[in-house]
């Protein structure tokens, strides 16, 4: 079986003090490099005619992503398995390529990201350091896993799996929606240390535009998160073709789900998924109970489509008004039965205390309850899907 084969990208837009530096930097480690020349102002390849590498060409300004996408494309009809990216202002150091492809024949299924080392570097952009942390909050919360710069243009990417993801951005903030959905269909992703380099402010050169692309941003990690808490399993991509997993059956909707579920988490995780998020329905939090419980899923490693589905079935307001009712009467000793402004108005604080004597008092019975239900009717399910796998055998 050959090795991986490797096209260094450098998407460009209006960088001709450094661009040749970089190029002659990626070739020195490389044989092969593509320019994508994103509608400069003055065509890049006048600088660069006498350099062994190929040249493409936007006529008008699309977008990082946009570049990327268009170096995807070459490399697939070409026969390349990974683009390994770096940017063309003097960012990255061209050396630093050997790593990616060390890293690329050990992990060829793997998106890998060069993790700018900011310890050692200078003139470091509060704005980089924000949107590091940023950006891996929300990574985490989006998939349960952490990646430490996702904002890093230094990556390499498997060209197949690139072709398989639905990504719809074309700016900058693709580099992020690349790596969330990569990591939804099934893929690893691994982070190798780069060194970087920022010049003085003076004499940096960014096309980050602060307002127009964190609004990009925003809208993307919105929509995101808003897929991350629909209850249905993610789709995952296999390396090679063949048959994928059971979905849910549109027939058989309850029996397929049942399945899925009982194929992809033991009877004790299932549990687990379904008391966390009854507990998190009964917290006096409105408004944050999503974040928390998103927050929960990817730390305890829960199931994600169960957490979902049990919290979506709370319907909004039943568990904040069941644990009033019963701090209410933990607190009193007698229920509340006057629902009024002055109760609920009014009475807001008390109603607040209420809230939170209810939820730490009758919050972990009833998840537990709950759990044992779903634990016991996990198991049994499972074995009669045994039971039947083993008479169709």
């Amino acid at each position: 079986m050959s090795g991986p084969r490797i096209l260094a990208v450098i998407p460009v837009y209006n960088h001709p003090e450094t661009l040749r530096a970089m190029a002659e930097g990626a070739l020195a480690v490389l044989p092969d490099l593509l320019v994508v020349d994103d509608g400069s102002a003055v065509p890049v390849g006048p600088s660069l005619a006498d350099l062994p590498l190929r040249l493409i060409r936007h006529e008008a300004n699309q977008g990082k992503g946009a570049a990327i996408k268009t170096a995807a494309a070459f490399a697939a009809g070409r026969g390349f398995s990974h683009l390994v990216t770096l940017d063309a202002d003097g960012q990255h150091d061209p050396a630093d390529l050997a790593r990616f492809v060390e890293e690329v024949a050990d992990r060829p299924r793997a998106f890998i990201v060069g993790a700018r080392d900011f310890a050692r570097a200078e003139n470091v952009p509060f704005s980089s350091r924000f949107g590091r942390r940023f950006s891996e909050f929300w990574m985490f919360i989006q998939t349960g896993q952490r990646v430490g710069d996702m904002q890093s243009g230094y990556r390499a990417y498997p060209v197949a799996a690139l072709g398989g993801l639905a990504v719809r951005d074309d700016h900058y903030s693709f580099e992020i929606e690349v790596l969330v959905k990569a990591a939804w269909s099934g893929f690893e992703i691994a982070e190798i240390p780069v060194a970087v380099r920022y010049p003085a402010a003076r004499d940096r050169v960014s096309h980050f535009r602060a307002f127009r692309d964190n609004w990009r941003i925003t809208v993307l990690n919105t929509r995101l998160t808003i897929r991350a808490l629909i209850p249905v399993p993610f789709r995952e991509l296999a390396w090679e073709a063949g048959p994928g997993p059971d979905r849910v059956s549109v027939r058989r909707p309850l029996k397929s789900f049942l399945r899925l579920m009982a194929d992809s988490a033991t009877p004790r995780l299932l549990a687990a998924s379904t008391a966390i998020p009854l507990w998190v329905n009964c917290l006096p939090l409105p408004g944050f109970q999503t974040f928390l419980l998103l927050w929960l899923i990817a730390a305890l490693k829960l199931n994600r489509p169960w957490s979902l589905a049990v919290s979506h079935a709370c319907l909004p307001g039943l568990m904040p008004a069941l644990a009033i009712e019963i701090g209410h009467y933990f607190l009193t000793g007698v229920w509340l039965t006057d629902i009024s402004w002055r109760t609920l108005g009014l009475e807001a604080w008390s109603r607040l205390g209420d809230w939170l004597a209810g939820a730490l008092v009758g919050g972990p019975p009833a998840a537990l309850a709950a759990s044992l239900a779903v634990y016991l009717t996990a198991w049994l399910i499972g074995r009669g899907l045994a039971r039947e796998a083993d008479h169709d055998r």
